[in-house]
């Protein structure tokens, strides 16, 4: 299998710097040796260009989104490389960056193929709209924009109408949630798992349900969105917004590996690895080794 590695060097959707550095250290740090030695060949598209805003035009645009011309644009080219990616039967692996890029790729895969599944890996619900956000960060947005909740400039992204169905958006790890989702989880049955859940019932259990109802549904096709904060924040002080009471990572790769070996994931997002906030390489070995075991255990 070809797999094509892509970088999205952006932090504006988290407004903290640090996370566009990622890509390329993880780069320099053999990622591509890493999946080769795994038999895929990699083929680097670089990273995408991202418009460089100051924080005069943060607001600029008078929706509660900061430097919104520069996350849509950036997200509206991901979403056509993704596209062009899966056309050409290779695999999207996007190095992140901010979970905001999550909408671009999100959308890249619906216009291929619009019978599929989300499994979002995060500490976070990231399904606030510009007028439920208390921060105006849009990696706080994006899953909800791509299940058609918020303003049009993000719902309409890269093709106009909802990218993906609800009832097939699976939320895993979600443990640090704003009034305005537990509302929205409450309107539409969202399908939210948090950790405690996820525990009692059976890290394996509860992935296996989930893959059985995608069968049984006849979706053959997963995007699995990993943000590093899905394991507990002592784990991992490289990460933007750490929350505790969440997984060790033996626990993140029981429930990767359940994933994985479905042989339904045929694109993964890989983000919010913050490089600034890292101590003594921590999170950035971490990294490398759940790419490592991402690729290993890849179906």
């Amino acid at each position: 299998m070809n797999v094509n590695l892509i970088g999205i060097p952006l932090f504006y959707g988290c407004d903290k710097k640090g996370p566009e550095t990622a890509p390329d250290l993880l780069r320099n740090n053999g990622i591509e040796s890493i999946i080769n030695k795994h038999g895929y060949t990699v083929y680097d598209l670089g990273n995408l260009y991202v418009k460089q805003e100051t924080d005069d035009n943060k607001f600029k645009s008078n929706t509660n989104m900061k430097y919104l011309d520069s996350i849509v644009d950036v997200n509206t080219n991901l979403a056509h490389m993704v596209y062009s990616s899966l056309e050409s039967n290779s695999f999207p692996f996007m190095l992140g960056g901010d979970h905001s890029l999550g909408l671009g790729s999100i959308s890249g895969v619906s216009k291929h193929d619009d019978k599929f599944a989300v499994i979002w890996m995060d500490a976070h619900g990231d399904i606030n709209t510009h007028e439920t956000s208390e921060s105006g960060n849009t990696h706080g947005m994006p899953l909800g924009a791509c299940m058609g909740f918020g303003h049009e400039k993000l719902t309409n992204l890269y093709f106009k109408g909802q990218k993906v169905n609800p009832k097939n958006v699976f939320i895993l790890g979600a443990r640090d949630l704003d009034k305005g989702e537990t509302d929205l989880i409450d309107q539409h049955s969202l399908n939210v798992y948090s950790p405690e859940d996820m525990k009692s019932k059976g890290l394996k259990e509860t992935v296996s349900s989930i893959i059985n109802t995608l069968r049984q549904n006849n979706i053959n096709r997963v995007h699995l969105s990993f943000d590093m904060d899905f394991i507990d924040s002592k784990f991992v002080p490289g990460t933007g917004t750490p929350v505790d009471s969440g997984f060790d990572v033996d626990e993140t790769k029981t429930v990767l590996k359940e994933i994985l070996e479905s042989n339904l994931v045929k694109s993964i997002d890989f983000v919010e690895f913050n490089p600034n906030l890292d101590k003594d390489n921590t999170t950035l070995n971490l990294a490398i080794d759940l790419i490592d075991f991402m690729f290993e255990n890849l179906k």
